[in-house]
């Protein structure tokens, strides 16, 4: 009985390449015998995407329509040859290759193996980056400071410097993949893909004796004590990186970077609205009736603020710069004090005449 691919697939007979695609790697996703799927589901798949999967053999699948095997075969996935997966051809088994560029995207992403080579030399051996928090009061968050930091962490070993190898020991091609820096792993199916060497790290060589500090990593693990600069102006929950000092990387491989997630921890007097401060101030009834004055803190420390007469509860007044500093600027943002009234309570009699005239 015929097979409808596009029906395996899930998809229409108009569905994009893009689509067919898509469909085809949610599907290997769900069925690969290696994630715990049906091997049988699975050839079954393959078999449908090699067909509609390729816009050439797509077109004349539609021509044929439902006697396309007997136009031309199985139309399964044969070995692995260097250019394509072999494949019985529509025309009495004539072959041909199937070029697997999304093919091999696609089971890179599966099986952690970059079909177009995607895990290089460098990147083996690069350091990993590291994600860490500090937590600062509200001054420094607005005026910046400088604090150490210390990280349990991968540093070059210093008795081989990085190299991995004992020092005084000669360098020797590696036995596992005689140089080549690559190894073949296969995926089933006669599917095979070129892969890094892990005994080499896809060098092609290797020290004939392992530095013994670090074992032949390159790396040891220490504790380290790093100075950092938080910028003033920076803000709650904010991040700063700081390119090379995360993970050393092992035999020459760049470090990896550092992420810090900066906590600021609240001030009961103040709150921030980008780089401005917002207070709140009481004044009395006399106060706002005739003005005056009074004290307000600042991040500056102590002020004297000038009330004018006739302040309705509620006004803002505004300090110019008595805010935090903007982030890399001279500049800095104002405080906003929001002044209440504080209406009087309990009063004499005597008082009440008093506002009672006032009010007349």
């Amino acid at each position: 009985m015929a097979k409808d691919y596009y029906q395996i697939l899930g998809v229409s007979k108009s569905a994009s390449q893009d689509e067919v695609r898509k469909a085809y790697y949610k599907l290997a996703h769900q069925h690969h015998p290696n994630k715990g799927g049906d091997e049988a589901k699975m050839k079954e798949i393959n078999e449908a995407y090699g067909v509609i999967g390729n816009e050439d053999k797509r077109k004349q699948y539609d021509q044929f329509g439902q006697t396309f095997d007997q136009a031309g075969g199985s139309g399964g996935f044969g070995g692995f040859n260097g250019q394509g997966f072999g494949q019985q051809g529509f025309n009495g088994g004539q072959s041909f290759n199937f070029e697997f560029g999304d093919m091999g995207d696609i089971l890179g992403d599966l099986f952690g193996m970059g079909g177009r080579q995607r895990s290089s030399r460098s990147s083996q051996r690069q350091g990993g980056d590291i994600q860490t928090e500090m937590t600062i009061s509200f001054s420094e968050a607005a005026f910046g400071v400088e604090k150490d930091i210390h990280l349990s962490k991968d540093i070059v070993c210093k008795k081989c410097n990085g190299s991995g190898a004992e020092p005084g020991s000669k360098t020797v091609t590696c036995p596992t993949c005689k140089g080549t820096g690559q190894v073949v792993r296969n995926i089933g199916f006669g599917i095979g893909f070129p892969s890094p060497c892990q005994d080499c790290e896809g060098t092609g060589k290797k020290a004939e004796k392992q530095c013994s500090e670090c074992k032949g990593r390159g790396v040891t693990k220490q504790t380290e004590t790093i100075s950092v600069k938080i910028p003033a102006g920076i803000d709650n929950n904010q991040s700063i990186r700081l390119t090379g000092r995360g993970q050393a990387g092992g035999k020459g491989g760049q470090a990896g970077d550092l992420y810090i997630k900066i906590r600021v921890t609240p001030d009961p007097r103040f709150s921030r609205q980008g780089y401005d401060i917002l207070t709140t101030s009481e004044i009395s009834f006399t106060q706002a009736a005739l003005g005056g004055k009074i004290d307000i803190d600042t991040l500056d420390g102590k002020m004297e603020l000038k009330i004018p007469e006739g302040t309705q509860s509620g006004k803002v007044l505004r300090l110019k710069g008595k805010g935090t500093q903007v982030l890399n600027s001279r500049n800095r943002g104002d405080q906003l004090i929001t002044l209440i009234v504080k209406t009087p309570t309990r009063l004499n009699k005597k008082q009440k005449e008093l506002l009672q005239e006032l009010d007349n």
